[in-house]
Formats: structure tokens, sequence, C-alpha cells
């Protein structure tokens, strides 16, 4: 018998590992929007860090399916969820002040 409390579509298991670091997680249609809603973002536009990931094959890894970012940066492949988590978790930390 199946586990049915398990995520299998691995953008909702990634959302499942970041909305458990306090991260601000909402799976559409687009993919999986992530926002660091204790860091400071980059402008008015955007006042915390976010990033939109997406799940699909990369041509050059045999086609086995990677986590992207927005900006078409491969993050981690879609079996390697705790990776992936890393990385978003760095990428979307909070800025200090003064930093640039």
């Amino acid at each position: 018998m199946a586990n049915s409390t398990v995520p299998h579509d691995p953008l909702a298991a990634l959302g499942a590992y970041l909305g458990a670091r306090r991260l601000e997680v909402e799976l559409t249609a687009r993919g999986l929007r992530v926002r660091n809603p204790d860091g400071r973002g980059c402008c008015d536009e955007a006042p915390v860090p976010s990033v939109l990931i997406t799940c699909r094959p990369r041509p050059d890894d045999s086609g086995r399916l990677w986590y992207w970012t927005s900006w078409n940066e491969p993050i981690a492949e879609a079996e390697r969820v705790v990776d992936a988590t890393v990385l978003v978790l760095g990428r979307l930390a909070g800025r200090e002040e003064g930093a640039q």
C-alpha cells in the first residue's frame, strides 16, 4: 500500500522541504513559487527574495529530470531534493544591511 502523505510530484516534494524551513511556497501552473519572508529583496518591485522553480528534463544529463530556476539555471537532479533545498535556501538567504 502506497503512503498517500508522501508527495510524488518533484515540485511538491521540494515545496514540502522548503515549507518546513519557513519559506513561503505556492505550487502554481507555472511552477513552484518560493519566497523568503525574512529576507530583504533587491528593490521595491521585489521586496523579498523569491524564485520560480520548474522541473524538466536536462538534455545534457540524458534527459533526467532536474529542478531549474526561472533564470534557466539548473539547481539539482529532481531525485536530490535535499541538495535542491540547500541550494534554494542559499539563493534566497536574506541580505544583510549594507551588503551589495
